[in-house]
């Protein structure tokens, strides 16, 4: 037996040797010998209760059935389910085929149909366990697609006037007026909750007055009312008609966005590889329907999806306490209905604290709308486009002879990317986002090394861009910085030296000199990160213009030309082995290389000015990207835990193994609230009052990331140190970056100095 089915329950048992006769004169091609009908019965659902029929020559049905006892009037009206999709399946809309309808009591003793049965895959809980995330998206999809391909049907071709009955109220009024009643019907233990009171009297006074044409509405379409292929993301069979009427689409899918709510908790899907985020599926709906993003009074259906499910969960749980529930399972459904009522009411007044699954920060009036529908396409960007081609990146870049050459892949991801508008997103002035709001962008580029780059994202480039935004002159920005901007060049930052200790930026040696008309720069740089990449046509170099003034003032910016003449590529430097191809670090010989004096940056003397300015947005670009690679650590290491077994059991059952899951979650989170109260900072005071933040993150990121992900190689074994699992070169990544925009020691002097003062 299925794990799907049950021996039918005492309550639910009916005539059989009725039903064979019924289905031998009404079933076309039915055949069974008398008394060998089988009867099962689908556990799940909690309105009609339906059973799987199987005959002795191995033919199934599917059964459904009005529940015995006392009804709602017009509830549980299977005669109208068998309706609309006898009408839906005339239209090639992916329903089972209904066969039959029975009205005679005296054959079971209430109302059914039989349909054929579907095979396929039906998933309990919306999150889709056990599917890889590239999957689980195309599953969302397929959901979204159907139901905007229901909402798109001519109903009146299908003779379905008057499916919607035959009141003049809008489609609100009746949902408000049906469920209002049906709600104080069910409350047979006690009054109706407050929260629910304040729906009753909010939602009727409130409904929107914007027209839209009326369509066929599912009603309860949700993940666990469809069947998806067997092996395909594709949505095969719409199940459970029973609520299905003429009415408001938004209705649908406000319904279907009930996963993203934290109860029941079975149905959320928040922080769920692969799973879109609630603005990224009303985007695809959106675009299909072809409606206006963000939905117009979208609030509202939200809360209208709350009451009605609140609704019917008390309804669920008084069917119980009378006996005649489909599911044994009522009880629970108590206790729902207040915390759906209450998150309902916050849709529309903030005295009601939503237990709404988005992170905090993302709700707060820090992050515009705009700025979560920009980090939903980013996040759908990510799934459609990058980590498909990972495979093709990493196998491109593995072979010898494409050491210093750009994947093609890459160059054609760059141009769907800028014609979706996910360009330059870092750069206030230009994508018009603030440091928090691209913070957990850049996050979701961090789970991917070649991401940022993608998305005109990638440092030293983003770096480099804003010296020449903020700092560059008209000429500087028209040659420099516009190719930047349109992403047909690469650049490096020219500022640590061999000799000295670059940590202390005040050692640098590397000499500026005005010559008439020009400046000499004279100097070997090493770790010019970027300068390996064939498209790398200018770097900014940090030197010495004034060796007597004072300490920070001696130094200055300025811009030169890789095809310079004295511009001499020594070799490339490895990181842990790895040489970081296509990208690349270089050691740069700079040997009496003229520039005209034009690409100084801003002035003699101000170097260091400018680089706080630079290494301020940076750094939390850093640290988010590495919370990206945590946070992706993390899901291989979930994965690994649940898949391998040693010792007798699933590593996921090793103490130590949930003790490190759990650690790291602590880390990443901990961490995350600390780099997105300094971008807060950052836009709030500027890069340098909020020296002791960017400080702080600038330690704390890279530590967390190379503890996440030292957790994970523990996990793997030898796998997480070889080339078969990015482990490795995401600890590289992590580690390197311990020292990259200066070592741990001295951004902790620079805590400890602004703590002191503070305090004195």
């Amino acid at each position: 037996m299925s794990d799907d089915l049950i021996d039918v329950p005492a309550r639910h048992k009916f005539n059989l040797d009725r039903l064979h006769i019924f289905l031998h004169d009404k079933l076309p091609g039915f055949r069974c010998n008398k008394g060998k009908l089988r009867i099962h019965q689908f556990k799940h659902g909690q309105s009609n209760p339906t059973f799987l029929i199987s005959t002795d020559a191995g033919q199934e049905y599917v059964l459904r059935k009005q529940p015995s006892g006392e009804l709602l009037y017009g509830a549980h009206r299977v005669d109208r389910e068998f309706k609309i999709m006898t009408a839906l399946f005339s239209v090639n809309f992916p329903v089972p085929r209904p066969l039959c309808l029975c009205t005679n009591n005296d054959v079971i003793g209430a109302s059914f149909y039989v349909m054929e049965r579907v095979r396929g895959r039906i998933f309990r809980q919306a999150a889709f366990p056990g599917v890889s995330p590239d999957e689980r998206r195309l599953l969302y999809k397929s959901l979204v697609e159907t139901l905007a391909h229901l909402h798109s049907i001519n109903w009146k071709l299908l003779g379905l006037k008057g499916y919607g009955g035959r009141s003049k109220k809008s489609y609100c009024e009746r949902q408000v007026t049906v469920w209002s009643s049906n709600y104080r019907m069910s409350c047979i233990d006690g009054e109706p909750a407050n929260e629910m009171e304040v729906l009753m009297d909010w939602l009727p006074r409130n409904i929107p007055d914007q027209p839209h044409p009326i369509c066929i509405v599912h009603g309860d379409y949700r993940p666990e009312n469809v069947i998806f292929h067997p092996t395909e993301p594709k949505v095969i069979a719409v199940l459970d008609w029973e609520l299905s009427t003429l009415g408001h689409p938004l209705s649908d899918l406000a319904h279907l966005c009930m996963i993203y709510l934290p109860l029941p908790n079975e149905l959320t899907v928040h922080s769920v590889p692969g799973a879109p985020t609630e603005a990224a599926l009303t985007g695809w709906y959106s675009e299909i329907a072809r409606i206006p993003h963000p939905i117009p009074n979208w609030p509202y259906f939200r809360a209208l999806a709350c009451f009605r499910m609140a609704a019917i969960a008390q309804g669920v749980y008084a069917r119980g306490l009378h006996g005649n529930a489909s599911s044994s399972f009522t009880d629970r459904f108590k206790h729902v209905v207040r915390p759906l009522a209450k998150t309902g009411c916050s849709f529309f007044d903030p005295r009601f604290v939503a237990n709404y699954p988005f992170p905090s920060y993302l709700e707060s009036g820090k992050f515009s709308q705009r700025g979560r529908q920009i980090l939903a396409q980013v996040k759908e960007f990510m799934d459609d486009y990058i980590y498909p081609a990972e495979k093709e990146v990493y196998e491109y870049v593995s072979k010898p002879e494409n050491t210093w050459t750009i994947p093609p892949i890459i160059e054609e991801l760059k141009d769907k990317a800028r014609m979706a508008g996910l360009w330059n997103l870092f750069l206030s002035g230009v994508s018009g986002l603030s440091q928090f709001e691209y913070a957990p962008m850049a996050e979701e580029m961090g789970r991917c090394p070649f991401a940022s780059e993608v998305f005109n994202c990638n440092a030293p480039d983003t770096g480099n861009m804003e010296v020449l935004y903020l700092y560059g002159n008209h000429e500087q920005k028209e040659k420099w910085l516009q190719p930047l901007l349109n992403g047909k060049i690469r650049s490096c930052f020219s500022m640590s030296e061999p000799d000295v200790a670059s940590s202390d930026a005040s050692n640098m040696q590397c000499t500026i000199t005005r010559v008439g008309n020009e400046y000499e720069v004279n100097g070997i740089k090493w770790w010019s990160s970027g300068a390996g990449d064939p498209r790398c046509k200018v770097a900014i170099v940090m030197g010495v213009t004034n060796p007597n003034a004072d300490r920070l003032k001696r130094h200055s910016m300025i811009i030169v030309s890789l095809d310079t003449p004295g511009v001499k590529k020594i070799r490339p430097l490895s990181v842990f082995g790895y040489l970081d191809a296509p990208h690349g670090h270089y050691e740069i010989n700079y040997d009496h290389v003229r520039v005209p004096a034009g690409n100084l940056i801003l002035g003699e003397g101000r170097g260091f000015e400018i680089a706080q300015g630079r290494l301020g947005p940076g750094r939390i670009h850093h640290c988010m990207r590495s919370i990206g690679v945590a946070e992706r650590t993390l899901d291989l290491m979930c994965s690994r835990a649940l898949s391998r077994e040693a010792f007798g059991k699933k590593l996921v059952h090793q103490q130590t193994v949930r003790t490190s899951i759990a650690e790291s979650r602590l880390e990443i989170d901990q961490c995350r609230l600390l780099v997105l109260h300094t971008a807060a900072a950052v836009d709030t005071l500027g890069p340098k009052k909020a020296r002791k933040q960017i400080a702080a993150i600038k330690v704390v990121a890279p530590r967390m990331a190379c503890s996440v992900i030292d957790r994970a190689i523990q996990l793997h074994g030898a796998l997480g140190v070889s080339q078969d699992s990015p482990l490795a070169h995401w600890y590289v990544y992590a580690r390197s970056l311990r020292i990259a925009d200066g070592p741990d020691i001295v951004h902790l002097e620079t805590v400890t100095k602004e703590e002191l003062k503070a305090k004195l």
